[in-house]
């Protein structure tokens, strides 16, 4: 059991290189970050910024060039169920039901049949899919199969969810809709949820802490604490002033990259 004190994720002056056209380029550069259980924070940025590769370092996609991610205070030294990846293009296995998506994970790891029944059976009905348990991702719209890939990462008991702009290929109202179910998964669960994201409305709506990156390298910028409540108001004057100064901390970003 993981002592209650430790952060459920840590980055630990991380950085990362990678060979492109024999050059060296540098994605991410002495980051520093720490989750706390529950907690729901967004990293922001512009694209190119690291958000990503941060992630797949914290999924155990990557390793880090230096420095070291840690769950638990213990090094991450690969994929794991505990760190469950939701992508923007869903994930999803074609050729399986809904109902087989979601349990392909139970079913992988050996659980007794009865068990992944009711784990199947909990999830769907907690992203309300019971209508749809028996359909093909291609018979589903893009927010459906995006609650069956968010359903998939919580039947396979994870702790943590790793989001990389899953939103991001929807429609204005469909994602808005997935905000506010995800928020509700989020308060019903108790789960600890990484979101990568470039939208800076997104960010305030969702998160507990707000992580801004800059480029050239990939760096943590600055970490802000949004403390109003929830549901959030996009209209109120609060939520204006946050988005206002994280536009400007971005604008700047693209200034220091252009000179």
């Amino acid at each position: 059991m993981a002592e209650p004190t430790l952060p459920i994720l840590e980055i630990r002056d991380v950085g990362k290189t990678f060979a492109v056209q024999g050059k060296t380029v540098t994605a991410l550069k002495g980051a520093n970050l720490s989750v706390k259980r529950g907690e729901f924070v967004c990293l922001l940025g512009a694209s190119g910024c690291g958000k990503s590769t941060l992630l797949r370092i914290a999924a155990g996609f990557e390793a880090p060039s230096s420095g070291q991610a840690c769950m638990w205070g213990k090094p991450i030294a690969g994929p794991d169920p505990a760190r469950g990846m939701v992508f923007q293009d869903y994930g999803l296995f074609p050729w399986l039901s809904v109902r087989d998506n979601i349990g392909f994970g139970p079913k992988s790891r050996g659980r007794p049949a009865a068990e992944i029944r009711d784990t199947v059976a909990r999830y769907i009905d907690l992203v309300g899919l019971g209508a749809f348990a028996d359909a093909h991702p291609h018979q589903l719209s893009g927010g459906m199969k995006q609650r069956v890939a968010i359903a998939r990462v919580l039947a396979n008991e994870a702790e943590v969810v790793l989001m990389d702009e899953p939103f991001g290929a929807l429609d204005a109202m469909t994602r808005e809709r997935l905000q506010d179910e995800l928020l509700d998964l989020w308060g019903r669960t108790g789960l600890t949820v990484l979101f990568v994201t470039h939208a800076i409305e997104e960010a305030i709506f969702l998160a507990d802490r707000v992580v801004v990156m800059s480029p050239s390298p990939g760096r943590i910028d600055a970490v802000h604490d949004i403390a109003l409540p929830r549901r959030r108001d996009v209209s109120s004057p609060a939520f204006n002033d946050i988005r206002r100064m994280l536009s400007a901390q971005l604008h700047s970003h693209h200034g220091r990259v252009a000179a």
